[in-house]
């Protein structure tokens, strides 16, 4: 949730909103949300290409990230709670397991978990990670009936809709080739981390784990408000598994 190096307040304020909504209609949340280093370095402005700044940089975007998110959600009467996590988290059935338990509870307790990666501490996952494997990881092993990514990659196109103007967008998909999987990144920012590549990646675990996933724009939320809490698909892409 970023823009130019800053949090994009106004689209976190929309996002807040949008849970906010989907806990009325009863559904039990989880945020992924990615923006501490581009937090951080709001705050403190030093070297971001050398690894050791990077995660100072991190730690201090964290709590600052996690305060705007606190704010805006107890606007709501929402209550919110910080869990960091790393790719190690998921190589070991205890702490899964352990991880797993206590996003239990706070769902349980109508606490909203927002989960980082833990950049300030785990050097593979803030070199090699992104935001779409970490939220997959989750909607798997945290059993979430469905993973929605919301970024400005607003759905899945049958070729690059900024270079062909005839490009249409794949509204159901039930299987990924290895071709779309090498799909070259596309970043659009110096904190991206990934671009369509990494969120086919993501839907692919799913799919073979017969989970779904719904991918839309995340700065205008109208797709995405239609389809999670209407259940009318205007536009963004809905990966579900054909029925055997």
């Amino acid at each position: 949730m970023t823009e130019q190096t800053r949090l994009a307040r106004e689209r976190i304020s929309n996002l807040v909103s949008f849970l906010a909504d989907l806990k009325k209609q009863q559904y039990e949340v989880i945020l992924v949300s990615s923006g501490a280093v581009a937090a951080g370095y709001s705050k403190l402005k030093i070297d971001k290409s050398i690894l050791g700044n990077r995660q100072a940089i991190a730690a201090v975007g964290q709590p600052y990230l996690m305060s705007v998110y606190a704010k805006k959600l107890a606007a709501f009467d929402v209550t919110s709670a910080q869990v960091l996590l790393g790719g190690s988290d998921f190589d070991s059935r205890r702490r899964t397991a352990n991880a797993k338990s206590t996003i239990d509870t706070l769902l349980k307790n109508g606490v909203i978990p927002i989960i980082n990666e833990n950049d300030a501490t785990d050097i593979s996952e803030l070199v090699f990670g992104d935001n779409d494997q970490m939220s997959a990881h989750v909607a798997y092993h945290f059993e979430a009936d469905m993973l929605a990514i919301l970024s400005d990659i607003d759905g899945f196109y049958d070729c690059d809709p900024r270079e062909f103007d005839n490009a249409v967008m794949r509204k159901e998909v039930s299987f990924i080739t290895d071709e779309e999987l090498a799909a070259e990144h596309t970043p659009h920012h110096a904190f991206a981390t990934g671009g369509i590549a990494t969120k086919l990646k993501a839907a692919k675990f799913l799919l073979e784990r017969d989970r779904e996933m719904f991918m839309a724009s995340g700065f205008d939320l109208t797709d995405a408000r239609s389809f999670l809490l209407d259940g009318v698909h205007l536009k963004g892409t809905h990966f579900k598994a054909s029925a055997s």
